[in-house]
């Protein structure tokens, strides 16, 4: 499956953004297309329900409690509000109301008799897939409607992250200045998503039974070729100071996050696409999410964090520099997927399951240049199968950006922490300045293609894959009309705000 962003991949437009050894110009070629998800209407089914309450003397509370749904999806279907394409619901709604299948459009010898129960189950999976292919295919614009339903100053403007003021530093803080603080023991995980208001996005494994967590159901229904439950470090607190910072963690699992924010992005998928008339602004139509409530609350679930770096190369001569893009294959990664973003990105966690490696990864920096290693340079995923930690000293890759970094080559900053609208997934927001006769020696072999995705950069025998250039322009393209993951806007968002501070220090 290739992106449909061609241009930045292959052939002209490529000249056109990596010109800029000559002039730094703006990208001016089509972008991503959109598409919208056609809707069928059930016939008549509003009418059907209300005639049904006023026969029995129902309340709409009463005939959802009957049919497994809450008073305003009774409401809304009513009112010709929302679209239905849960066959489970549907299957329901035959059973109950003695109505043949065929009157709600469900015509077939698969929903008679004893095969209408094992038909339910097929129809609460397939629902299910039908919201995760329509989470993934809408991730942009699903995450921007997500933000209107939080307060206005916590939005980060020009993305769909959201973040206390307390969260973002007054301006970009070296990352030797932060300190990394452990906090021992196992912690109480929270809302973890087994709870019944998580039922809508946990299909029918067998008759009566339910997937016990979100991941279960992406494991069996929707794998991607990515999918491990490995151990990662947990945010715990955050605090900013003028001389620097102080980040808590603890430890968790990769699936403590998944099945809470996937889980209400997947809710948040669900709900407007079966409601095609209107968009869903209201918390109370969500009750996953709004079980969360406050969604900077440390205690109320694990946040897990990921650290993703806008890579910035630059040109001191010139005072300028040019950065990189990811598009994230859906079939191979589990968040994010469909979409822009800068790289490297990766989850805050060990190399490894090995005890010594979840104090020897302990460190926000060596975290980068894995992800580095692996994104840009295509090398193997340290998956924890070596028996002995890595020895960063002796890495050839860390070893040159260390000496980067000491000789005032390679700086990296945190631009804050902050929450993806769509699914409150946390993100360590980085930048990462290298000068571009370093960038070009190191990274001279950038892949094309790695394990989670394709890298959009100068290709077709153009050195150095110098990239796109780090414009006003380009910046406010990618932040208005493109589909870019939240986390990856807003270090592009931050950063350009920044620039001076990033480009000159």
């Amino acid at each position: 499956m290739r992106p449909p962003y061609r241009a930045l991949e292959k052939e002209a437009a490529i000249s056109d953004c990596t010109s800029h050894d000559a002039g730094m110009g703006e990208v001016d070629h089509p972008w991503l297309p959109r598409s919208e998800a056609d809707a069928t209407r059930v016939p008549d089914l509003g009418r059907l329900l209300r005639d049904y309450r006023t026969a029995e003397s129902l309340t709409q509370g009463q005939l959802g409690k009957l049919l497994g749904v809450d008073q305003t999806y009774i409401s809304k279907i009513e009112r010709g509000h929302r679209v239905i394409r849960d066959m489970g619901f549907l299957l329901n709604v035959s059973r109950i109301l003695r109505v043949a299948p065929e009157q709600l459009g469900l015509a077939g010898d698969g929903f008679q008799g004893e095969a209408v129960p094992q038909d339910a189950v097929a129809a609460s999976q397939e629902r299910w897939r039908v919201g995760r292919r329509y989470l993934n295919q809408h991730r942009a614009e699903l995450a921007r409607q997500a933000s209107l339903l939080y307060p206005s100053d916590v939005r980060l403007k020009s993305t769909a992250l959201i973040a206390p003021r307390e969260w973002l530093p007054d301006e970009p803080v070296r990352l030797e200045e932060i300190e990394l603080e452990w906090v021992d023991g196992s912690m109480p995980r929270g809302i973890d998503g087994t709870e019944p208001e998580s039922q809508q996005v946990r299909p029918l494994r067998a008759l009566g039974r339910q997937f016990e967590s979100y991941t279960s159901a992406v494991r069996y229904l929707d794998p991607p070729k990515l999918f491990e439950n490995r151990p990662s470090y947990r945010l715990t607190d955050v605090h900013w100071t003028q001389s620097g910072g102080r980040m808590c963690f603890g430890l968790a699992n990769y699936f403590d996050k998944l099945d809470v924010s996937e889980a209400i992005g997947h809710e948040l998928a669900l709900v407007q696409m079966e409601n095609t008339v209107e968009k869903v602004n209201r918390l109370a139509d969500l009750p996953f999410r709004s079980l969360i409530g406050d969604p900077f609350a440390f205690g109320r679930r694990a946040m897990i964090p990921a650290i993703t770096t806008l890579t910035l190369r630059r040109r001191r001569t010139h005072g300028d520099a040019s950065f990189l893009l990811h598009w994230r294959d859906p079939r191979r990664v589990a968040t994010a997927s469909g979409l822009y973003d800068v790289i490297p990105a990766g989850e805050f966690q060990p190399s490894s399951m090995a005890p010594w490696d979840r104090s020897n990864d302990f460190d926000l920096w060596r975290n980068v240049v894995r992800e580095l290693s692996e994104e840009l340079l295509g090398t193997p995923e340290h998956d924890g199968s070596r028996s002995t930690p890595i020895d960063y000293d002796a890495w050839p890759l860390y070893r040159d950006l260390q000496r980067g970094r000491m000789n005032g080559q390679v700086s990296i900053y945190c631009l804050g922490v902050a929450l993806d609208s769509l699914t409150l997934a946390t993100t360590i927001l980085t930048a990462l300045v290298i000068d571009d006769d370093l960038f070009d020696r190191i990274f001279a072999d950038i892949v094309q293609m790695n394990a989670e995705g394709i890298t959009v950069s100068a290709v077709d025998g153009m050195a150095g894959g110098k990239g796109i250039p780090f414009s006003e322009g380009n910046v406010g393209r990618l932040l208005r009309k493109e589909p870019m993951a939240s986390p990856g806007a807003g270090c592009l968002a931050l950063a350009w705000r920044h620039r001076g501070l990033l480009l000159t220090s």
